[in-house]
């Protein structure tokens, strides 16, 4: 070995000893946090308010299943679906180049935006005193006959009693369907507007007409946006529905839990049980989420983003579509 070899074996370094970072607040957060579980899971064992045989055997009685399926689940898909519908029209209103249009829905959201549910649900549940009966026809046919000398002019084709049609169901279905196209219109609006202008300029270029434009170019890209938000909005509504027990709503999962709990004196136990139900249905619901905004948001994000590239470069190359994405 020449000098100038050992010279250099001398000088180098000896090998980095790493020494990971310690971090003892992690393992107090730790402690504090597995101290504060085992408190709370002896609560759930040892405390007796608990009642834990009474709550499984009255939480699963026919009037709740059916106070669940007929209340809870049906106004929740029912009142989504009348919000749905009628706020992606007022959102259409809201962008409209009518003035008239603009004016009238941006009143509708500022009132049921403003109002609590709660009370819409109690004003829709009493507004049957307006009117003893409902009926169609001519419009203010009275006044048009005391105009014209006839008295108890009467131009109407048909009506109905409203303790017939205003029923509690009814009632708390238009509270909440009507409370929730507000909120559903703002929602729509803001994912029209998050569509790029020229996707809209392009479609008007190939001829597309207004409706078809909105439905198949404006709507597929704005899902992506109106999706979680939407996902909120039908866990808010489920929970909302609890509500109904001020209308009254009879057929309905947490009256029927509180019917049980008063009628036994076991109130506590009927509150957790409702607790229960409203994280089953609701986990069900963030399960579909998922997937719905999975699949809406294919092509969006870093991950997207390379996949699609992917598949652009493997068809400009001759290569099979699912190329470099791992798919057969």
């Amino acid at each position: 070995m020449t000098t100038e070899e050992a010279t250099t074996a001398r000088a180098r370094p000896e090998p980095i000893k790493a020494v990971p970072v310690r971090h003892p607040g992690r393992w107090v957060a730790v402690a504090v946090l597995s101290v504060l579980a085992a408190m709370f899971v002896h609560l759930l064992v040892t405390n007796e308010a608990f009642n834990w045989s009474f709550m499984v055997d009255k939480m699963f009685r026919p009037p709740i299943i059916e106070g669940l399926l007929r209340g809870t689940v049906l106004m929740t898909v029912s009142a989504m679906l009348i919000g749905v519908t009628l706020g992606v029209v007022i959102a259409v209103m809201r962008l409209s180049d009518n003035p008239i249009l603009r004016g009238v829905a941006w009143l509708y959201t500022w009132f049921f935006r403003a109002v609590p549910r709660l009370v819409l649900l109690a004003v829709f549940g009493n507004i049957g005193i307006l009117w003893s009966r409902v009926e169609f026809g001519v419009p203010f046919d009275t006044q048009i006959g005391q105009l014209f000398g006839i008295d108890n002019l009467q131009l109407r084709l048909f009506g109905f009693s409203s303790r017939d049609i205003l029923t509690g169901f009814m009632a708390g279905l238009l509270g909440l369907a009507l409370s929730e196209a507000a909120y559903m219109a703002e929602i729509v609006r803001a994912g029209i507007q998050s569509v790029d202008p020229g996707q809209t300029e392009a479609a008007q270029a190939l001829g597309l007409s207004r409706a078809q434009l909105l439905r198949r170019v404006v709507l597929p890209q704005a899902m992506r946006v109106i999706i979680p938000p939407t996902g909120n909005e039908t866990i808010a509504m489920l929970k909302d529905t609890s509500l109904l027990l001020y209308v009254p709503v009879s057929v309905e999962l947490f009256f029927q839990l509180d019917a049980v709990g008063k009628r036994t004196f076991q109130i506590f136990p009927m509150y957790v049980a409702a607790c229960l139900w409203y994280l089953f249905l609701t986990s069900i619901l963030l399960f579909g989420q998922y997937y719905l905004e999975r699949h809406f948001g294919k092509g969006y994000g870093v991950t997207g983003r390379a996949r699609l590239k992917l598949r652009t470069l493997a068809a400009e190359t001759g290569g099979g579509g699912n190329a470099g994405t791992g798919a057969p």
